[in-house]
């Protein structure tokens, strides 16, 4: 019955010899014997019996794509045990993302010992300080061991493994580590590069690049494991975040350095703005992915549109004309490579070798290379542009000097006829202006005789309008003649109580000064402010001075001969009005002839001299206006 079982369980299971001759053996996926738990129930005493061998199957159409997250693959491998070889033996898994590995050892007496891997514990937990996952295999004796394995990822995780001695291992993690040291040091010497040259000509650009070039090395790190071994190595928390998270960075500066570097806003608006919403975009599906599921950070397939849009962007404006995106688009050309050799090995077409495994690594590589050398040509171009521009403004300069030097010696000769002219015209001015001045002194003494005749001639003419407007009736338009305008009566109001003298309604102060407004007076001792209508009958009039001035010379003449209504449609008032305003000037009239005041009745009726009374005023029984 045993023979039997060992029969079944060589027949379900390829059986590994391990051979001093060769130092190493790769398990793809499909090589291995494994079965899948997608409940995640099975316990590992299941797993390891009899009753649960058959289950256990090649998967010789296996791809990548086929891995199940979240479930539980359990991988069994039978070893041959070789007591005599010479060298230590180790199992290594390639892919150092696995959320959990667990590893179950045969030992000695039968029993099984539990070793947990994977990038959910500390680094420092692992039997080898190297980036992927390491087991030492110990031989207990004559016959086969079988060893069994638990994987479980939240994303996709590589199967493989590899059967190694120690002397090939440390050979290959040497020169890997080595590699790395090249890529990242190259990655921060393009940095230091380009950080220098940004430090020289101040071009934003360059910070883009070097935000970009940060992004990429930190996708590299965690995507390597290199940043889970010596950036957070007790952080382990942070490997479920840290690809999704710079996978993002690269995309973003990628399309905001794209933005920049060709100008798309100038070149070619429409894919700016086409740009433009890819970031808010990938931004948007970013926080979606970090609020709702972190499985969806790392979802690569959709990072092919963004970088199809930049690299058809770049093709575009490299055919408009933009010579400095030559480099941008074999750089871009470049990483697309990369991605496609890696997606070809992802779906198993292409075959697992060191050069399609680190294929993104070489394209990222080259594509750093390339937009250096694009960003340094783009800095060429724009030199040999000024040095051109330059050599044309010196030339044109020296052409424009020789134009200049002819043109002054044309002038020159210009200016001496025209100085010669000049000074011909000059003399002749000189006597015309002799002349001028003689005939201006006989113009300003004809001036001021036809001035002092003048002055005669208005005085004469006011002397007469005035003799006349005490002698008939004088028509408002000829009335104009001496009042032509408010400014007139109020000056005349001004001379008029001046010749009166001042003397304050409330403080009987005789000095003044002038008041806050034109014409008015400003007593010194209360600072009683008198403007030019108080004290005369024209004070509280709603309507022109002027129009006032006329009534009170028909009603003072007594040579009226205008009806109420003539008169208010000549003068444009109200009858009310007109009306009112005659009544107040015959009531002065006769408060003048009841106090017999002498002198000028004009001059007497225009000035009010009776002091404000205090008393109530009787009440004056008026006659209809029309009356």
């Amino acid at each position: 019955m045993v023979l039997w079982l060992a029969f079944q369980n060589l027949k379900s299971q390829s059986v590994i010899e391990v051979d001093d001759a060769v130092d190493h053996h790769d398990f793809m996926a499909h090589d291995l014997y494994y079965a899948v738990d997608t409940a995640n129930q099975v316990s590992f005493k299941e797993i390891s019996s009899a009753n649960y061998k058959n289950n256990f199957r090649q998967h010789a159409a296996y791809i990548n794509s086929d891995f199940r997250k979240n479930a539980s693959y359990w991988v069994r491998l039978t070893i041959q045990k070789n007591t005599v070889t010479k060298k230590y033996w180790l199992l290594e898994f390639y892919d150092q993302t696995i959320d959990s590995l667990t590893a179950y050892y045969p030992q000695g007496d039968g029993s099984y010992k539990e070793i947990i891997l994977g990038d959910h514990q500390d680094f420092s937990s692992r039997l080898f300080i190297h980036k992927n996952f390491e087991l030492p295999l110990e031989f207990h004796g004559e016959g086969l061991e079988t060893y069994y394995f638990k994987i479980r990822s939240h994303e996709f995780a590589d199967i493989r493994l590899a059967l190694r001695s120690t002397n090939y291992f440390v050979y290959y993690a040497l020169n890997e580590y080595y590699l790395y040291g090249m890529f990242y040091g190259m990655i921060l010497i393009i940095v230091v590069y380009n950080l220098l040259v940004f430090l020289a000509i101040r071009e934003i650009k360059f910070i883009y690049y070097i935000c970009y070039l940060i992004s990429v090395a930190l996708y590299a790190m965690s995507y390597d494991g290199i940043g889970f071994q010596y950036l957070w190595p007790s952080y382990p928390v942070l490997n479920d975040w840290a690809v999704g998270v710079s996978l993002y960075l690269v995309i973003v500066w990628s399309l905001i350095f794209t933005r920049r570097f060709l100008s798309t806003k100038a070149n070619a608006p429409q894919l700016d703005r086409a740009l433009k919403i890819m970031i808010v975009a990938r931004t948007i599906w970013f926080v979606f992915s970090l609020l709702v599921s972190r499985q969806m950070l790392t979802f690569r397939t959709l990072e092919i549109i963004p970088l199809s849009l930049i690299f058809f962007t770049a093709i575009k404006v490299w055919r408009s004309g933009y010579r400095p995106a030559r480099f941008f688009v074999i750089a871009y050309g470049l990483l697309f490579f990369g991605f496609f050799l890696r997606t070809l090995v992802y779906v198993n077409i292409l075959p697992f070798t060191t050069l399609t495994h680190y294929s993104l690594h070489f394209s990222f590589v080259f594509e750093m290379l390339f937009l250096t050398v694009a960003l340094g040509d783009r800095i060429r171009i724009l030199k040999d542009n000024r040095d051109r521009a330059m050599k044309r403004i010196i030339h044109q300069h020296e052409v424009n000097m020789r134009l200049k030097d002819k043109v002054n010696l044309e002038l020159e000769k210009k200016v001496a006829e025209r100085t010669q002219e000049l000074h011909h015209k000059n003399e002749e001015l000189i006597e015309s202006n002799a002349k001028l001045n003689r005939q201006s002194v006989e113009i300003n003494q004809i001036n001021s005789i036809l001035d002092l005749d003048n002055w005669k001639l208005k005085n004469k003419v006011k002397e007469v309008l005035e003799e006349r407007m005490h002698e008939k009736q004088m028509d408002y338009d000829e009335f104009k003649t001496l009042y032509p305008d408010d400014l007139s009566c109020y000056r005349f109001l001004e001379k008029l109580k001046e010749q009166k003298g001042f003397e304050c309604v409330k403080c009987r102060n005789v000095k003044h000064s002038p008041g806050p407004l034109k014409f008015s007076r400003r007593c010194t001792r209360c600072g009683y402010n008198e403007s030019i209508t108080s004290n005369t009958l024209f004070h509280g009039v709603k309507f022109p001075i002027g129009k006032a001035f006329y009534l009170t010379y028909l009603v003072q003449s007594g040579k009226n001969t205008f009806t109420l209504e003539a008169l208010a449609e000549k003068l444009q008032l109200r009858l009310s009005t007109v009306w009112a305003f005659k009544h107040k000037v015959e009531e002065r009239m006769i408060s003048i002839e009841q106090t017999h005041a002498g002198g000028n009745p004009w001059e007497e009726i225009v000035l009010d001299r009776e002091k404000p009374k205090t008393t109530a005023k009787k009440k004056t029984v008026r006659s209809n206006p029309k009356n």
